[in-house]
């Protein structure tokens, strides 16, 4: 038995009662990279020094007084697109290699001040921008499951690390879909919170990022069990003044029911960008339904049209606010693999909305408002609400950037993903079944606020599908996590 192998949670257990130290934990962590990562290429900095630093001293501290906080001694990974003072700031462009850091980010500080031990940091595509994780800079991230298939992206290391072992908890962000969906291809769980509950920045302490990216992307956790993402969420929430939309009443948020109505959507039932599915991705969501239904939910298949006018505005917003500025920018610094992709869905997307006019566009920020509304009273009825993760189970390596039709199909089927960001709430993504030699999984959403509540019914998602992490990189086969200690 080795430790790596252990969730988050049972390795702070151990460390907390003398079974293991940090340094223990961590060496073994480390061999686990060293071991599995050539073959995954999901942690792209190793910080082995550094590491076993922090962890001699977490064990110091330890023997003379109270654990540091939730997290004390457990090794961790940080997203390269994360900002960790001192360290590049890559976001996966070869161009950024030499923009350092002058400070660390909040949800990451939050881990750190927690007692976390940071081991390395993980792959995301260019800009953290595509739903596979490869670039010039680092390469390609394999999915362990099946190598011709997506990761997913854009937290794909991050997936990839915790489905092998290369840490119990990684941080991660999505704009659209960047924790879910990775985590449900990898097999293992991702959690984007409710905005305002993970104190957080997505870009340079210099830099304004457009609208969309502060109204959209939300940081937290991906794990191999619920439990570990609970872990996670409790040490990476809290306060810190440099995001004033975050709040500080974790514990005074009411815990939902556990057992309450569920919604399941299969199929927003719109053309073109407000979306489709596959039969395997609906097929898994009933599935899905089933269990919980047998866990005495009740269970009810709707339509709710909104999901794929949600799923099209994101389109509409992002793309055009990412015109103003990145398109220059890709062109400038991005690797030829994410540039045909991104020509590709901008192709679609001027396919789809035209010239966007600034009245269009200030009327899309207006109808995202109404939506959120419309959802909100729907929820009242439905505190939880189940979909597919993504419209398809995931797509073989390099079919994003294939052909302006394939691409269309693609951001179509995504509509689970891309919808939540523009509805407000929050979601976890976790695997169900197989679809070829990857996993398949759904989506919980849940009511802002009401994580408990989405994590006791993933609970019941995860104990039927019975999905086993770690793994070994492309057999699929699980290392058995036996008692230890």
């Amino acid at each position: 038995m080795e430790i790596w192998q252990l969730s988050a949670t049972e390795v702070a257990r151990l460390l907390r009662a003398g079974a293991v130290s940090s340094v223990e934990a961590t060496r073994s962590v480390l061999a686990r990279i060293a071991d599995v990562n050539p073959a995954a290429n999901a942690v792209v900095e190793v910080r082995e020094d550094e590491a076993l630093a922090a962890a001699r001293k977490a064990d110091a501290r330890l023997r003379h007084g109270p654990a540091a906080g939730l997290l004390h001694g457990v090794p961790v990974t940080f997203k390269v697109n994360t900002n960790v003072e001192g360290l590049p700031t890559t976001e996966g462009v070869a161009a950024y290699k030499d923009h350092v850091a002058t400070e660390t980010d909040p949800q990451a500080l939050s881990w750190l001040d927690a007692g976390a031990i940071f081991v390395g940091r993980t792959n995301c595509p260019p800009f953290a921008t595509r739903w596979t994780t490869e670039n010039d800079l680092y390469g390609t991230t394999v999915n362990p499951w099946d190598p011709a298939v997506t990761p997913g992206g854009s937290s794909g290391g991050a997936a990839v690390a915790v489905a092998l072992g290369m840490g119990a908890l990684a941080q991660g962000n999505d704009i659209g879909g960047s924790i879910r969906y990775p985590a449900a291809c990898c097999g293992v769980v991702g959690l984007r919170p409710t905005p305002g509950r993970v104190p957080a920045w997505a870009g340079s302490p210099s830099h304004d990022p457009p609208m969309a990216v502060q109204a959209f992307v939300e940081q937290g956790p991906l794990a191999r069990t619920v439990a570990d993402l609970r872990l996670g969420l409790r040490a990476m929430e809290g306060y810190d003044p440099r995001d004033p939309r975050a709040i500080a009443l974790a514990g005074r948020i009411p815990v939902a029911a556990e057992r309450g109505r569920v919604a399941v959507v299969t199929d927003p039932g719109g053309p073109g960008l407000r979306g489709s599915s596959t039969a395997e991705s609906v097929e898994a969501t009933r599935t899905a339904a089933g269990w919980l239904a047998d866990a005495g939910y009740q269970v009810d298949e709707v339509e709710l049209p909104l999901f794929g006018e949600a799923a099209e505005l994101w389109w509409k917003l992002a793309l055009t606010e990412f015109a103003i500025g990145m398109v220059g920018e890709v062109e400038r610094v991005g690797d030829p693999g994410f540039r045909r992709f991104f020509d590709l869905m901008f192709a679609v997307y001027r396919d789809a909305f035209g010239a966007v006019e600034l009245g269009d566009f200030v009327a899309g920020w207006a109808r995202r408002g109404m939506l959120r509304r419309q959802f909100s009273v729907f929820a009242d009825r439905y505190p939880l609400i189940l979909t597919p993760v993504s419209g398809e189970p995931p797509f073989p390596m390099g079919s994003d950037a294939e052909s302006v039709e394939r691409t269309a199909e693609l951001m179509g089927r995504q509509w689970p993903l891309m919808s939540v960001p523009v509805l407000g709430f929050p979601a976890l993504g976790v695997p169900v079944t197989k679809a070829g030699g990857a996993p398949l999984g759904v989506q919980v959403i849940g009511r802002p606020f009401e994580e408990d509540a989405v994590f006791a019914a993933a609970e019941v998602i995860e104990a039927r599908a019975g999905f086993s992490t770690p793994i070994d990189p492309s057999s699929g086969k699980s290392r058995d996590v036996a008692a230890f200690g």
